[in-house]
């Protein structure tokens, strides 16, 4: 099953933009346009990781933050993405909330992914979608991720190529993924 993350932004053509880039990277994807709405979000989605803008009606995100470090106590990744709230005391203060990163848009893609990724290995939040792998389909993935092909794979590990090839339909399979690349990603 994939991770479950909440993107809270008002702003609709980026939530689907980040909506759009994280199931492309195999993450399932809740969307909240209110302060309220992340909360209750949060409190019933049990997402393992919140990309959040500032400026959100009802309950600004700073409020959000808090709320999930202090009221509902979890340490879950909390990225802040805004436009309009990119002093260096805006991002001072986001930070000093509790938020891990603090992100001005536009955002690069390739930068949102890597810090998202690199957020939910340091939480733990990743383990799980590895537990049901076995050690050799563990070994398989690593090498996949290193960029090594099918054939290469067999040769390293001393198996047949049609040997990888079923260990990989069998990595997508327990990730929950529909390419090597999405594996990939994850790994």
């Amino acid at each position: 099953m994939p991770q479950r993350l909440l993107v809270a932004d008002g702003d609709a053509a980026f939530c689907a933009f980040v909506r759009a880039l994280l199931e492309a990277a195999g993450y399932a994807v809740d969307v909240a346009t209110t302060g309220d709405g992340a909360l209750e979000t949060v409190r019933e989605a049990h997402p393992a990781a919140v990309l959040l803008d500032v400026s959100l009606a009802g309950l600004s995100g700073y409020e959000v933050c808090r709320a999930i470090r202090q009221d509902l106590r979890l340490d879950i990744p909390v990225i802040f993405v805004s436009g309009r709230r990119t002093e260096s005391f805006d991002r001072v203060a986001g930070l000093l909330i509790g938020a891990d990163e603090y992100l001005a848009k536009p955002v690069a893609p390739d930068e949102l992914l890597a810090r998202l990724r690199t957020l939910l290995r340091r939480s733990g939040a990743a383990a799980p979608q590895r537990a049901g792998l076995s050690r050799r389909e563990l070994e398989v993935l690593t090498l996949l991720a290193e960029g090594l092909g099918q054939a290469e794979i067999a040769e390293r590990l001393v198996i047949s190529p049609k040997t990888v090839a079923t260990h990989i339909e069998r990595i997508l399979g327990k990730l929950d993924v529909h390419s090597r690349a999405q594996a990939v990603a994850l790994a």
